[in-house]
Formats: structure tokens, C-alpha cells, sequence
């Protein structure tokens, strides 16, 4: 993957008014009332014999670990360089225990391995030692345990499942050496000079930052390329945003994926509403194409707009050698997985069309209310940005957004030089023709 030798570099809004605040200022007075009777609760003398193993308030104020500093962003290099630091005190004083449990730990859960998790946490600093050493796995234990699986991008259930145990287990030195690779990159990046507007796509993170002036603005959740089909790291700028687009499937598509299914099922393209163009513009009926032959024909498989185009409602272009760009999708149930690695190159992102509303904010006549009703037409529009956009995919698998918050992801395509690291390689591998993907259809 010779591509990524050369590695460069919300919430929503509500507007309250009127009866609305008021509603909101009961609701919140209610809130309070309610918070109240549990602190009373929890501060009971006479709560039964769990009472010294139980703390609400720990898993109620456990550390945030997002940040609004986007991960491009001159103070990172700072943070990672203080991470560094930090990793190398832990490792010459031996880095942290193996975590073995004889059984699943969760909240509630006494047993021996409790300790050894309890002394695992605090060593990376996500168990306050306060907490002090027991068999019980409390709300201190539950809250760490939460905050931990934040910084490695899992769900945080506070239980130790397969994924959340392993990346405990990677040992200390290892980390460090994975910052350490981190740092460089970063430090390559920070030599170019980043817009005032930028979207970076995390590619080992599969999330987008929508960045503006140094802050982030938005970040949603992506899907990028699988291990067989990587997605390219890659500095350019957006062209233009394009609403209910048309897909035209890459040649390679059509040869892995395509060819096999209309052979299986010739009723494949029309079915998906993918047209055959020639070189003069012409449309080609299907029934008069050799499936079978050696070679799959020289023609444009164009797919309609639609809701179920490989886009859907929106298409992010800008200038990239891979030929790829951002997307919509109809397949949106992909984006609650924990493995986000499943395109054939290009990104998906969750939420879209809050992306495209920053994206075209300052292109005049494109509010949220005309993007909508113009993706409602389904009639292909291209718009084009009136301002300088960038657009940034990186691979970063350690940084810091956030003053003693170091994030790890796992290396998924194998770039930071130790196995180790790239735990979740069960994912990615070839899928047979005719899988979902972001640039496949559904059959």
C-alpha cells in the first residue's frame, strides 16, 4: 500500500424560543428535583451491605474524552508529544499487568482479576488511585472502564468483551512505539498549511471532522475502505457537493462484482436502475452484452438518482488520483457497527446532509430547507463551493485532543510497523461478488 508511505497532512443545533423555553426551564427544574432525590438516595446511610462498593457518582463524572480541538491542529503535536512522555515514565517503571479474568467483568462482579484490571486503569490514568485496590468491580471500576473504551473507540458498555480486553492487553512499549509513529506523522502534516475550512477523514478512527477556525464543527461517523480495497490517504480540496447524483460504477466494480452478478441474475441492473451508456451517449439494452465473455464491455454503468443509488442523496467531490470522494448511503444500519471497515475505497458518512448544510453555508442560496426540497425532486444537481474547502484523509491511529487523553485505534491496515496492533483483522478481507458495499448495490 505505497499510498500511505507518503501520510500528509456536535451536536446539532436548537433553537429554543417563546413557550419552548419555558417548557424547557420546567423541564429542567424537574431535572433537578429528580437528580436530588437520587443524590439523597445515594447518600443514605443504610443502603444494604454494598454500600462501600457502590459510588454513583463516579460513573456519573467520569472524564470526557472528546474534544473540540480538531486532531489536525497545532496543540495536538503538543499532546501527543506530552503522551509521549508520559508512556516512556510508564514503561521504565515496568508498564501495566496482563489482564486475565476467569470470568466476564462487569459492574457488580467480585473476582481476583478485578485487582489486576483496578492497577491496569490506573497506570494509564483512567481509575483515579484513590479508588484503591479490591476483588469488586464498582462504579469506579465501571466509569474507567468506560472512559478507557472511549480513547480506543469502542462502545462503551463498562464490560470487558473480546475487543475491549485485547486492547487492554497491548502492552505498554507498545503503545509507545505506536505514538511514536504517530508523532511523525503528524509532525508531517503540521509542515503544510491547512485551510480556514477543512474536513479531515480519520481512516483508522472512520470518522470526519468538519473543522473551521481551529475548532471542530461537526464529527460524524464514517465507513472507509475494507483491508483489500484500502482508502487512499490524500490532501485536495472540495469542487462541488452533488445532490441526488448518478453512480457510475469503476471498472473494477464492474469486473469483480457486476459481470458475476448478471450472470447470475440478468435482471441485476435493471432491477437497480443502472443504465448502459456507450461512448456517444447512447443507451445500451442489457440483453444484447455477453455476460460470459472473457472481458466485461466498454461501457458506462450509470445507476440512476434515487433512493436506492449507491450515493443516495449526496456525492462530495474533489480532485484525488484514487478517483474517490464522500458520500450518502442507503445502507445507513452499516454505520452502528464497531468495525466500520467496508467500502472499496470511498467514505461514507453518517449524517450527510449536516456535512453538505457547513459545506455550502457560504455558497448563497443553499439553505438546509433548499438542499432538502431539491433532494426530494431526485433530479441530478451539481453545486459548486464559493469558498475553499479542504480535504484531508489521514491515518492516525494515536493522538491527543485533549490534555491527558491519549486515543488509540487499532492499525487496521497493518502501517505502524507491530502486528500487535492491528487486532481486528477478522474484518476486512475480500467478500464475494454481489456483497453491500458503498460503491456495490444491493442485490
Amino acid at each position: 500500500m505505497s499510498n500511505k508511505s507518503g501520510i500528509v497532512a456536535l451536536s446539532r443545533r436548537a433553537l429554543l424560543t417563546g413557550a419552548a423555553a419555558a417548557a424547557g426551564a420546567v423541564a429542567i427544574a424537574g431535572q433537578a428535583v429528580a437528580q436530588t432525590a437520587i443524590d439523597e438516595l445515594i447518600s443514605a446511610p443504610k443502603r444494604g451491605n454494598w454500600d462501600d462498593q457502590f459510588d454513583a457518582k463516579a460513573s456519573r463524572t467520569a472524564a470526557a474524552v472528546t474534544s473540540n480541538t480538531p486532531m489536525l491542529s497545532a496543540n495536538n503535536f503538543i499532546y501527543i508529544q506530552q503522551a509521549i512522555t508520559e508512556y516512556q515514565a510508564i514503561v521504565a517503571n515496568g508498564g501495566w499487568p496482563q489482564v486475565t479474568p476467569s470470568v466476564k467483568l462487569k459492574i457488580g462482579v467480585i473476582d481476583p482479576s478485578v485487582q489486576q484490571l483496578r492497577q491496569r486503569l490506573m497506570i494509564s490514568g483512567d481509575l483515579p488511585r484513590s479508588a484503591g485496590m479490591s476483588n469488586s468491580f464498582d462504579s469506579y471500576v465501571d466509569g474507567a472502564v468506560k472512559r478507557f473504551q472511549a480513547r480506543h473507540g469502542l462502545p462503551q458498555d463498562g464490560v470487558l468483551g473480546e475487543f475491549t480486553l485485547k486492547a487492554l492487553n497491548v502492552p505498554a512499549d507498545t503503545r509507545l512505539m505506536q505514538l511514536n509513529v504517530n508523532q511523525q506523522r503528524l509532525q508531517a502534516m503540521m509542515n503544510k498549511p491547512l485551510e480556514q475550512r477543512y474536513i479531515v477523514v480519520n481512516i483508522p478512527a472512520a470518522y470526519v471532522e468538519a473543522v473551521e477556525n481551529d475548532r471542530v464543527a461537526l464529527r460524524n461517523t464514517a465507513i472507509v475502505g475494507r483491508i483489500s480495497r484500502p482508502s487512499p490517504t490524500l490532501d485536495s480540496k472540495v469542487s462541488d457537493v452533488i445532490l441526488n447524483p448518478y453512480w457510475t460504477s469503476p471498472r473494477s466494480i464492474v469486473e469483480k462484482d457486476i459481470m458475476p452478478l448478471m450472470q447470475k441474475d440478468p435482471t441485476y441492473l435493471a432491477r437497480n436502475s443502472i443504465r448502459l451508456i456507450d461512448a456517444q451517449g447512447q443507451e445500451v439494452a442489457p440483453e444484447t452484452i455477453d455476460w460470459f465473455a472473457p472481458k466485461a464491455p466498454n461501457l458506462m454503468f450509470r445507476q440512476d438518482p434515487g433512493k436506492i443509488n449507491a450515493m443516495s442523496s449526496t456525492k462530495i467531490n474533489f480532485p484525488s488520483a484514487d478517483a474517490v470522494y464522500m458520500h450518502d448511503t442507503p445502507t445507513q444500519g452499516l454505520f452502528n457497527k464497531l468495525m466500520r471497515f467496508e467500502s472499496s475505497g470511498c467514505v461514507r458518512v453518517q449524517n450527510v446532509r449536516d456535512l453538505v448544510v457547513w459545506l455550502l453555508k457560504n455558497t448563497p442560496g443553499w439553505s438546509r430547507q433548499e438542499i432538502e426540497r431539491v433532494i426530494a425532486t431526485r433530479v441530478n444537481t451539481p453545486i459548486p463551493l464559493a469558498d475553499e474547502v479542504g480535504v484531508h484523509w489521514v491515518y492516525i491511529t494515536a493522538w491527543s485532543a485533549k490534555d491527558n487523553i491519549v486515543q488509540f485505534r487499532d492499525d487496521i491496515y497493518a502501517e505502524d510497523g507491530n502486528a500487535q496492533l492491528a487486532l481486528q483483522t477478522n474484518i476486512g478481507v475480500e467478500k464475494p461478488a454481489g456483497s453491500v458495499e458503498d460503491d456495490i448495490l444491493p442485490q
